[in-house]
């Protein structure tokens, strides 16, 4: 007699996935929620968030205001989200009621304050870039460390925002008085990412590792390779150190772990986000599983799908061109969409701004060298422009 594991009915059913964040990064797990019919409620600041339009039920609040959260999770079923800018008091009030949070208050807490960050990769053991923590300017500039080094932000930061190049003691002056980490600046030959992903009965599936391009400006990532063009070895390496670090967070869902490929061929970790990221964009069409649908088969407690890619994929951000605001135009679109492996991705956002991301476009070929050939092509023609 075969025995039959007892699964929750998320499938055409009553049950109601809540997500805090309507982004664009929302957006796109929505696309799975749809394909498996699963009821979704979506909490976040604007109505004109990405996920307005396609949630079963949107609401309008403050993520980081205790009330709003702590009413929105007492209306789902199971709790995830697609930011980690939120209020974490309510999502312990929620967890110790009862509801089921993936990733837990415990990981978003951690990794939403980037001091708690690096001192957890201390304590557990994880390569990672020496730093200290100031509590204010004033602190820092008591305090001082040999120039250059990087500023971050303690909390709120993304995208690039909340991080510096502290090269002197003019650059100081210019930097808010907040919390904030510094950081030795690590000659590196490029930086990788690898997302792993984690059940709650511990299956755990990595995809592979992936070579981040960055803007020189915005610092913000230009195009994302996959597979990374390193050596097995050092691709074995990076994959050690991301499991370690999921499970040493021994989270549930999707953890993108960030890292630098130093110039001695040591791995260390730079940052880690506890939700889909932008370094596995690439997987929607490159990837047999795409990281939003094993997000959710992660957090449902669900087998997670095979990771390996069908074929070599590259992500290209579409971000908005400098000198444009307004009403959003993306120029020479037909253009690139003559060409073969071709798809993007536009996020909803009507209105463009200096490196605001827009959208992304994602190329596919048996070649990663071609890919990123045809990548550049793209990059160079489509352009995130307004109205006005």
């Amino acid at each position: 007699m075969h025995e039959t594991t007892i699964v929750k009915n998320y499938f055409s059913s009553q049950f109601k996935l809540g997500i805090l964040g309507g982004g664009q990064l929302g957006k796109m797990l929505l696309t799975e929620t749809q394909k498996f019919d699963i009821f979704t409620s979506v909490l976040d600041s604007s109505k004109d968030a990405p996920c307005a339009l396609i949630a079963h039920q949107f609401t309008v609040g403050d993520l980081m205001d205790f009330e709003t959260v702590y009413r929105f999770g007492k209306t789902v079923d199971l709790l995830t989200i697609e930011i980690e800018h939120i209020n974490i008091k309510a999502l312990y009030q929620l967890e110790k009621e009862g509801l089921t949070i993936y990733p837990q208050p415990s990981v978003i807490e951690t990794i939403q304050h980037k001091g708690k960050q690096k001192d957890f990769y201390k304590t557990h053991l994880i390569p990672t870039a020496d730093f200290y923590r100031y509590n204010s300017i004033k602190e820092l500039k008591s305090y001082p460390f040999d120039f250059p080094f990087i500023w971050k932000s303690a909390q709120f930061g993304y995208d690039g925002m909340g991080v510096k190049v502290v090269k002197n003691e003019i650059d100081i002056q210019t930097l808010p008085d907040v919390e904030c980490i510094i950081e030795k600046m690590i000659p590196f030959k490029m930086e990788l990412a690898v997302i792993v992903a984690r059940n709650h009965q511990n299956e755990i599936k990595s995809f592979p590792v992936v070579e981040m391009e960055f803007h020189p400006e915005a610092n913000q990532v230009e195009y994302v390779i996959c597979p990374a063009r390193i050596p097995d070895a050092i691709a074995t390496q990076a994959q050690e150190v991301a499991l370690k670090v999921t499970e040493s967070f021994n989270h549930v869902g999707l953890l993108a772990v960030e890292l630098f490929l130093t110039e001695n061929d040591e791995i260390l970790v730079n940052e880690v986000a506890p939700r889909p990221h932008n370094s596995g964009h690439y997987s929607i069409e490159a990837s047999y599983t795409n990281q939003f649908e094993q997000h959710l088969r992660a957090i449902l407690n669900l087998p997670l799908g095979n990771t390996d890619s069908k074929l070599a994929g590259i992500m290209v951000n579409l971000v908005g061109s400098e000198g444009y605001s307004g009403d959003v135009v993306y120029q020479n679109m037909n253009e690139i969409l003559k060409i073969n492996g071709v798809t993007p991705h536009i996020y909803g956002k009507k209105q463009t701004r200096p490196f605001r991301k827009m959208g992304h476009v994602t190329i596919v070929n048996k070649s990663v060298d071609t890919a990123r050939e045809i990548a550049e092509t793209v990059k160079n023609t489509i352009k995130v422009i307004s109205t006005k």
